[in-house]
């Protein structure tokens, strides 16, 4: 990735959404929403090389930052728009926000959902009382759904970010950081369709326009950096950052975008898994991978932020308990504290009990053993010996294979 540019003299005029929108949003849902915290962590600090400030919008009450321009955008609605109820299309954050402050202020709300979203992002939304449709492949063809179901009942459209009041609600975002640690160089936010950046962005350049601000993409998905860059890079397939898989950002935010956004950065699915493997055992916090898509990001290439003051938002927290068991192991894998081996070993008495000696003494614990007598291409008088085992790390790894290769034990990682 190139350095990021510094745009000293950001263009502010004309956009859809000013500064004044954005404190505006700020008196409207303050009470309702969190001002979540903004705090110094060290050691992510101290591995990367600079200083880092985490924006914790995992704290909210539906764990996301899309409280805020929800509950912006509902609050604007007159008494009969709020009697005919409110539509929505959403991969799982903005449907919540919507839901729960619908029910807050006693708005019917339908949220559609496309299928494959998280178990866990559908079950609350259900239970923050909105009536949940599953539909559609992506969060587009949910869209087209919602907004035809939308029109055919009277009820209004709220848009995930193509909104000039959500983006100003998102906006809060960015004044809450730089009121916080105002010294930030460079605010590092993911990006989905977009409006989450569009509105820090014109929050932090208006207040400060030396800011730089870096967006994050996945590399399955990189909609906005195609749209910036006139690319043609697909967007398909399973990511762990569902929350910002979107094929199409929206036209507002693109706009915004362009202007404002010093650069795009794309990350991949194990760069995503390592920034959410280290923000538990590291932050204690538990973030989705679109939410930890801004440390995979700064984690991928530490030398692009040396000696600066990152602000990174934590966007969102709903993630599936059995995903976050998935990545950890996965990532304890790749550090070489976890290995599947696989050995060669003659079907007598005696022979797992001398692996499991020379491991022992290797100081190699052992999670798990299988043998295969008959799925093998071994001889009948042999039997393929399958473990998987713990140890500190690669290096340990190491001395381990070397001590049963020294025994004479034909060993291999699987």
């Amino acid at each position: 990735m190139a350095e990021l540019s510094q745009n000293t003299s950001p263009n502010l005029s004309g956009l859809p959404v000013a500064l004044g929108d954005i404190h505006a949003a700020a008196d409207t849902i303050r009470g309702a929403v969190v001002e979540t915290p903004c705090s110094y962590s060290r050691t992510l600090s101290n591995i990367c090389g600079c200083d880092i400030w985490l924006k914790f919008e995992n704290l909210q009450f539906t764990s996301s930052f899309k409280e805020r321009g929800a509950l912006n955008r509902l609050t604007a609605l007159t008494p009969e728009e709020r009697a005919r109820g409110v539509i929505a299309m959403s991969a799982g954050n903005h449907a919540q926000g919507v839901a729960y402050h619908a029910k807050r202020l006693g708005i019917p709300a339908t949220i559609v959902m496309p299928v494959g979203t998280p178990m866990v992002k559908v079950e609350n939304t259900k239970h923050h009382g909105a009536e949940v449709v599953v539909t559609g492949a992506t969060l587009e063809e949910a869209a087209a759904y919602a907004r035809s179901h939308g029109e055919a009942r009277g009820m209004i459209f709220v848009h995930p970010y193509d909104d000039p009041l959500v983006i100003a609600g998102q906006g809060t975002v960015g004044l809450e950081m730089l009121k916080a640690v105002p010294e930030l160089d460079t605010l590092v936010v993911p990006i989905g369709g977009g409006g989450l950046i569009s509105g820090i962005s014109i929050a932090a350049k208006s207040i400060k326009p030396t800011v730089r601000i870096l967006g994050v993409e996945a590399w399955l998905y990189p909609s906005m950096y195609n749209a910036i860059h006139d690319g043609n890079l697909p967007a398909r397939g399973d990511t762990l950052a569902e929350g910002i898989a979107v094929k199409s950002p929206g036209k507002i935010t693109t706009e915004i975008v362009r202007r404002l956004v010093d650069d795009i950065a794309l990350v991949n699915e194990a760069e995503l898994e390592r920034a959410v493997a280290t923000l538990i055992s590291i932050e204690k916090t538990v973030v989705e991978g679109a939410g930890a898509a801004g440390l995979a990001a700064l984690m991928s290439d530490t030398s692009r932020f040396a000696g600066q003051k990152v602000g990174l938002v934590l966007s969102g927290g709903n993630i599936d308990t059995r995903l976050i068991a998935s990545v950890l192991t996965r990532e304890l894998a790749r550090e070489g504290r976890l290995t599947q081996l696989s050995l060669d070993i003659p079907d007598r008495p005696g022979q797992l009990a001398a692996v499991a000696s020379l491991l022992a003494e290797a100081g190699a614990n052992i999670i798990e053993v299988s043998h295969q007598r008959t799925f093998s291409d071994l001889p009948a008088k042999a039997t393929l010996l399958q473990l998987v085992i713990e140890t500190r790390d690669s290096a340990h790894l190491d001395e381990v294979m070397a001590k049963l290769g020294a025994s004479g034990l034909s060993a291999r990682c699987t």
